[in-house]
């Protein structure tokens, strides 16, 4: 029963649309509509500005971070860690508030990975940041991290993770349809654009 308790709890910080709430209240705007129209902290400073996507990633990290980080103080179970994790990176995906719809998963990923194999997010946040500046695409570097997570999760010696990092790297890179798409296209909005 206690280990419903926590995925229930995990589901339910995690569906909290933040980047919604805070395009709604700080700049009078539904980003559902507008850009790419995720609830996610790039689109919220596409639109509403750098601070406020700033503060929607923050945010949305700490849904990731927070139930984790209390779930691991309960019980060291890989598993039970693991699937609370899961709960509350699908919460944000799959939200109770916006009819089972949501973010792209990253930055609730983030904060699952730095309570639970912080050197393995480092690794993989560098890889995300070259590519980023590289490229001048959000979406690509996401992607690069999600391909790199259960990588560094390997080589870090964090191998309890390996499965979650697997399957949340599937998940990122199947919120990113969209975006791949338009990489392939050469559609895909880039950041430096917005500079």
């Amino acid at each position: 029963m206690l280990w419903i308790f926590w995925l229930v709890f995990a589901y339910f910080l995690g569906s909290i649309p933040f980047g919604l709430f805070i395009g709604k209240i700080c700049s009078g705007i539904d980003i559902r509509n507008e850009g790419s129209r995720s609830t996610g902290a790039t689109n919220v400073a596409r639109l509403c500005g750098f601070k406020y996507g700033v503060a929607a990633l923050i945010l949305d990290v700490a849904k990731g971070f927070v139930p984790v980080i209390m779930a691991a103080q309960y019980s060291h179970n890989w598993l039970f860690i693991s699937l609370v994790a899961a709960a509350a990176v699908l919460g944000h995906v799959f939200s109770m508030f916006l009819d089972m719809k949501g973010g792209k998963a990253v930055a609730t990923v983030i904060g699952v990975f730095l309570a639970l194999a912080p050197a393995a997010l480092f690794y993989s946040l560098i890889c995300l940041l070259i590519v980023i500046l590289l490229s001048g695409f959000v979406s690509m570097g996401s992607l690069t991290m999600a391909i790199a997570l259960p990588i560094f999760c390997l080589l870090t010696g964090s191998v309890g993770m390996v499965p979650l990092a697997c399957g949340v790297t599937l998940l990122i890179f199947w919120t990113h349809r969209a975006n791949i798409h338009r990489l392939a296209k050469g559609e895909e909005i880039s950041w430096k654009k917005n500079k």
